[in-house]
Parts: structure tokens; C-alpha cells; sequence
């Protein structure tokens, strides 16, 4: 049974990170217990921690201490073998894995980083070090501007390290490829490269994850940031050594680059702030002053009076010097890299024999629904037929940074309301890479849809009071425009909430899209990813004290969805009691709707009332309700009123670190979703791709 994997790289800067991203995404969709193991580090000042421990250990959350998750600096490790101490070196490696292979399901090791003097002997300490730990090995070389051959001979010697330690080789994988070039570079690590070294896969190069984040660049350059500590994530597609004078400065200026000008140079220094103020061009990073001269006097004053202003970084060297050492900067992905993460997890998935790795790797993993699984599995779902969503909020910056990530997992088509100029300014601003070509803006109050909205509006609501006037006015707003845009078939769903208020959102679809044939409420489920499975909990946002006949209907709506998204529903409608054991009002309730839901779909598995704990745990379930097929193993858990059922989904995100996505909205004739105002990035991404698989059914 293969519990751990072995990340190797075969030479410096060939994007381990990447890999070691997918490589947990990919094994956290089988099982919760993953552990982080890098036996060997660089060699580091002692506040200065591994960029990729902390990565790994903060982005997932892993219950390990950083100190748990290496043995060696590089220097011990080099002392040990010069003294010929290679067992104290071994025995202190496994000492550390055994130990987190003890609590965990799978470790997931990483090699050291071939950076520094004496990395050639770097190919042998790894294989050793796989050998004892008896670990299979994932190799990853770099294929930028390279020849077949300089690509495969490092590969090549490092097959033949592990080899030479009868460890087992169960993939390679080429990352940083030129696009163009994947397949010739695959076809020739087929014929070239040894048959039983497993899988074989080849990853395209990104401008984004090749392009270092301003906070790298100040870091790398020992840089004082004067301005902009906002915008260090932004991102740095090229450097430019500004000489000349302004105007040609504009002429030859690169969209996304960081200007490198002498400190005193004030007009560069003003022309790059009037670039990214400007609509006519897009935005550069930001402006490195050198020679160790800053703004003072009046500039100052003037500078620290600009809202919004651009990156503006300090140094003391002289700019060809800054400009020399500005060349050597690398792109890196920290714990702090969000955007890099999300994007090494789509590639890793995109172009990495998934059903191969899969296959030497996971399967024999334990089963279950995690988080995880359950998030890529709605994602597979939606590219299956794919729908287009339009988002309504197109001034938000979580909406725009969704649309970037949900473009680059290609599952769902979308639309974008909001005035072009400042859509598009926002994006520039934001640094993302956003194909508007893909996802058009639509602005609702310039465009000849409007009229016929506005037509088709009134002629819905002219008996109840509405005129073409007011319906002109309302079709200007963005919430009226897209869910008009999907009762029009123009878009097949809606999401939308960021910024707007539920009854907002909410209120046109009521008025025209209105409930499904044989529903009489419109409810909610959240889906609360939990350590170890997923359940559905509703109605946690929008009926606040429902009717025993709309608790019905919100249990069958809610075991609905559940199936839809792959969940077996199991139906517990919560109160205070369990069983015929309680009495009065409230309890009566449910008992009553949980008779309702059975007379009319027998076929629901549903106990009621029962209270929280003997719905979900096992033992208890079984000593209060010992008949029951629900009790201890419920899957969609219903809650008589909405002050129960939002104070506890909160309660449980927040106590458990549970994600919560939804709400998801039920009962629609089409599917409109509310986002909450203090939505994450993330919580818009979800609830898109399961708006899109609602569409599928309509």
C-alpha cells in the first residue's frame, strides 16, 4: 500500500511547487490525514523560515509543527556525509517520517532544492534518502528555451540515481514548456526516456506563475517600499530601464512591467503615477527609484496625498546595477500567493496524467467524500454541459478575481454587468488576466437589450401597477437586467449578492422567474464541508419561522439538491427532542412536516423530530433511535426555524474551519444564487460552478 510519494527535482527552479500543490490537492480528495515532510532545507538565517513548508503547512492547514516537518539544513546534512556519518543522517530522516507517518494517511515528501555550491551531490542524498524511507519518486524537470536533449539529460541522471538505489520511478513530469511544444517534448520522453519510468506529462509555462510578485522583487532586491504596500501582490511581467525622456517613455512603456529610473528622474516618476490613473493605457506594476534618492519636500507631500497609488520601491544602487540584478529576480510561490496556488492546482489537473497518477498513487486510499472531492467533483460536473452565469457585480474585485480563476478552470461560460471602462480599469488596476472576449461586459444602461427587457418587464407586471417608465428605470439596475437576462434564456443562471442585499438579489426572481409547479417557497441549503464528509444543512437564509407544510417542502426541495450534487440523502428534521419523547409547539412542528414529506415521497429516508447530536453521531443515534435508517449517518440535516439554522452553520464554520458554500437557492423555476456581502474569492468560484450544474436540470 503506497502511503507516501517522493517529489524530486532534477534541477534547480523546475517548479516544484507546482507539483507538490496538485500532488496534495490531488491525494486530499481522497483522504483528510495528509502530512508535509522535507527531509533537507537550504540553509537559512534563523528567522527566516522554508518558503514551501510554510506554503504547504499554512494553505492546507495541517496539524504539524514547522519544526516537525525537516530534519537538516543543508550545511548539517553536507557536515554529516563529509564526517562519513550517513546512518546518523538516515536514522534522524526516518526518526521524524515515522512519526508523521503514524498519524497521517499519507505523507507527502519533497527533495531538496539543487541551489548552491555542492548541489551535484544533491541526485545521490535524495535517492538515498527515498530508498530507506522506501518511497516511490515523482521527477520533475524544466523545459524553458531548452533543446530535447539538455531537458532529458537531468531526468535522465536522476532515473538512473534512484535506479541505481532500486527505488521505484513512478512518473516524470516537464514543467515550464513552452506551449507549442508539449506534445514533441512528450513524444520525446516516450522514446527516449526509460519504459518502466512510469507516467508521463508535460506542463505548459504561465506568464502568471513565472512573474514575480512586487513583494518578491522588494524582498530579492533588498528594496524599501516608499508606497503601495496594498498592491505588493500585483504581479511583474517585465523590468524597464527608463532613460529617456517621458513622451518616449510612453511610446515604449510594457503593460504589467516595473520601471527602473534614477531617483531624482521626478517626470518618470509622475508619468508612471498618470499611467495607471489613465483609461487610455493599461497599468504597469509599479517604479523602482535607484541610487538611493527619494521623493521629499513637495513631491512627498504630493505623493502621500494620492489615493490608490502604485508600488513605489527604493534602492541603493545606481539603475544599470538595479537593472543587472532586477534580471536575476525569481518568481516564487509563498504561503501568500493565492492567485499562483489557484493556478498551480488547474495546471496540475489540466496537463498531468491524473488517471495515471491515480492509478500508481491513490488507489489505495480510503473512500469517502472530503471537501475536496467534493469541490472537484463539481467542477467535472459542470464542464460536463457547460452553462453561462451572468455576475451582475462587475465593480467588485472578488467578483473579478473569480472570473480570472473560473477562466482558467474552463467549466462554466459567464457574463459581466458593469460600465466597461471601469470593469475593464479595475481589472488593469487589480493585475488580472481576464479574456473579455470570453466573459463580455454588458452595461445595462448602454445597450439595446435594455428596451426589450424593459417591453417584456411590463408586459409581466402591468396588472400589478408597473409602467414602461418604471420598468425602463428598473432594467438599468444590474439585479433586475441579469435575472431578466435568465428568464430570457440569455443566460442560463445568476449569482450575485457581494454587494447587494439578499432581498435584493432575490426579489426579481420572485417577480418573474417565480417557483417552480408545486413549490410555494423559495429555500436554501448550505453544503458544510466538513474533516471527513459533506452535508446539507437547511434552510440557514431565508424563511425565517417556515409552516410545518413549507418544512416539508424545504426537507424534499433540500434532499432534492443533495442527490443532484451527489449526496445520499439522508433526512433529519431537527428540534429539541428525538422521537415521541417531547412535547408543545415547536416540536409538534416538525413531527408534523416529517409526516408530510413521508406521505409524499415514501422513498425519502427521513427521521423527526431528532435532535442534533443522535442525527450525526453513531452511538448516540443508535441509543435514542435504534430502528432508525437516519439516526448517527444524516446527510441533510433540517432546521425548524431560520434562527437555529444560521446561528448554527456559522457556529460550525467558524468553531470547525468548515467551508461553507452556498446558500444555494431552491425552489426557482432557474437558478438564481445569493453570495453573502463578506463573501470570499473562493465561496464565488463554488457557488458559480454549482449555479451552472442547477442550470443543467432546467
Amino acid at each position: 500500500m503506497i502511503r507516501s510519494i517522493f517529489i524530486s527535482s532534477a534541477e534547480p527552479y523546475s517548479g516544484k511547487s507546482l507539483v507538490t500543490i496538485g500532488t496534495f490537492e490531488a491525494i486530499l480528495r481522497k483522504t483528510k490525514k495528509v502530512a508535509f515532510f522535507k527531509p533537507i532545507i537550504r540553509d537559512r538565517g534563523e528567522s527566516e523560515k522554508d518558503k514551501n513548508i510554510e506554503l504547504i503547512l499554512d494553505h492546507y492547514g495541517l496539524d504539524q509543527k514547522y519544526e516537525d516537518s525537516f530534519v537538516f539544513y543543508r550545511r548539517e546534512a553536507q557536515n554529516l556525509f563529509g564526517h562519513g556519518k550517513q546512518d546518523e543522517f538516515i536514522d534522524a530522516i526516518i526518526k521524524k517520517y515515522k512519526v508523521l507517518e503514524e498519524k497521517n494517511d499519507f505523507v507527502i515528501c519533497e527533495g531538496s532544492d539543487y541551489v548552491g555550491e555542492g548541489s551535484y551531490f544533491e541526485f545521490d542524498i535524495n535517492a538515498l534518502i527515498a530508498k530507506n524511507l522506501g518511497l516511490p519518486i515523482l521527477i520533475i524537470g524544466q523545459g524553458l528555451g531548452r533543446q530535447i536533449n539538455e531537458i532529458l539529460n537531468p531526468i535522465q541522471m536522476a532515473i538512473d540515481a534512484f535506479h541505481h538505489q532500486d527505488s521505484k520511478v513512478i512518473g516524470v513530469l516537464v514543467n515550464r514548456v513552452v506551449p507549442k511544444r508539449r506534445e514533441e517534448i512528450l513524444a520525446a520522453m516516450k522514446e527516449n526516456l526509460p519504459s518502466d519510468a512510469g507516467f508521463f506529462s508535460v506542463v505548459p509555462t504561465n506568464e502568471i506563475l513565472s512573474s514575480p510578485s512586487v513583494r518578491e522583487v522588494a524582498k530579492q532586491l533588498n528594496a524599501e517600499v516608499l508606497y503601495g504596500n496594498d498592491k505588493m501582490d500585483h504581479l511583474v511581467t517585465d523590468f524597464q530601464s527608463v532613460a529617456m525622456q517621458l513622451g518616449n517613455y510612453f511610446t515604449h512603456y510594457k503593460p504589467g512591467s516595473m520601471a527602473i529610473t534614477p531617483g531624482d528622474r521626478i517626470d518618470i516618476l509622475m508619468g508612471a503615477l498618470q499611467i495607471n490613473q489613465s483609461h487610455s493605457y493599461q497599468n504597469i506594476s509599479g517604479i523602482i527609484l535607484t541610487g538611493g534618492m527619494k521623493p521629499k519636500g513637495k513631491i512627498k507631500k504630493l505623493l502621500d496625498g494620492i489615493p490608490e497609488i502604485l508600488p513605489i520601491l527604493s534602492v541603493d544602487s545606481y539603475t544599470f546595477e538595479t537593472s543587472v540584478n532586477a534580471g536575476k529576480v525569481v518568481s516564487t510561490i509563498d504561503k501568500d500567493s493565492k492567485r499562483k496556488i489557484q493556478l498551480s492546482q488547474m495546471l496540475f489537473d489540466k496537463y498531468v496524467d491524473i488517471k495515471a497518477f491515480e492509478e500508481q498513487v491513490m488507489s489505495t486510499l480510503p473512500g469517502g467524500m472530503t471537501p475536496k472531492m467534493f469541490i472537484y467533483n463539481l467542477q467535472k460536473l459542470a464542464a460536463q454541459n457547460r452553462k453561462t452565469i451572468v455576475l451582475p457585480e462587475g465593480d467588485d474585485s472578488r467578483i473579478l478575481k473569480a472570473i480570472e480563476i473560473l477562466q482558467k478552470k474552463d467549466v462554466v461560460d459567464m457574463i459581466v454587468l458593469g460600465d466597461k471602462k471601469k470593469v475593464t480599469s479595475k481589472c488593469h488596476s487589480l493585475g488580472l488576466k481576464i479574456d473579455f472576449e470570453k466573459t463580455p461586459i454588458i452595461d445595462p444602461a448602454n445597450t439595446e437589450l435594455s428596451k426589450e427587457y424593459a417591453q417584456t418587464f411590463y408586459e409581466i407586471r402591468k396588472d400589478k401597477g408597473v409602467n414602461m417608465q418604471m420598468a425602463t428605470d428598473l432594467m438599468h439596475d444590474v439585479s433586475y437586467f441579469g435575472t431578466m437576462m435568465v428568464h430570457l434564456g440569455h443566460a442560463d443562471g445568476m449569482v450575485s449578492g457581494a454587494a447587494h442585499t439578499t432581498q435584493h438579489t432575490i426579489r426579481p426572481a420572485l417577480q418573474f422567474i417565480k417557483t417552480k409547479p408545486g413549490y410555494s417557497v423559495v429555500s436554501s441549503v448550505f453544503f458544510m464541508c466538513l474533516d471527513d464528509r459533506v452535508v446539507a444543512y437547511g434552510d440557514c437564509a431565508i424563511n425565517p419561522n417556515p409552516t410545518a407544510e413549507q418544512l416539508a417542502e424545504i426537507a424534499i426541495s433540500s434532499a432534492e439538491t443533495s442527490r443532484r450534487f451527489s449526496i445520499e440523502p439522508k433526512v433529519a428534521m431537527l428540534s429539541y427532542s428525538s422521537g415521541d419523547s417531547g412535547k408543545g409547539a415547536e416540536v409538534e412542528k416538525v413531527r408534523e412536516a416529517t409526516r408530510i414529506v413521508k406521505d409524499k415521497h415514501p422513498e425519502i429516508k427521513i427521521e423527526g423530530p431528532i435532535q442534533y447530536d443522535a442525527a450525526v453521531d453513531e452511538e448516540i443515534g443508535k441509543s435514542k433511535l435504534p430502528d432508525s435508517e437516519v439516526a448517527g449517518q444524516a446527510s441533510v440535516l433540517i432546521f425548524p426555524d431560520l434562527n437555529t439554522g444560521n446561528n448554527t452553520y456559522k457556529a460550525v464554520q467558524r468553531e470547525t474551519g468548515a467551508i461553507a458554500i452556498g446558500p444555494v437557492l431552491q425552489g426557482l423555476n432557474k437558478p438564481v444564487n445569493d453570495l453573502s456581502r463578506g463573501c470570499t474569492v473562493e465561496d464565488i468560484v463554488n457557488t458559480v460552478v454549482i449555479t451552472a450544474i442547477q442550470a443543467q436540470d432546467q
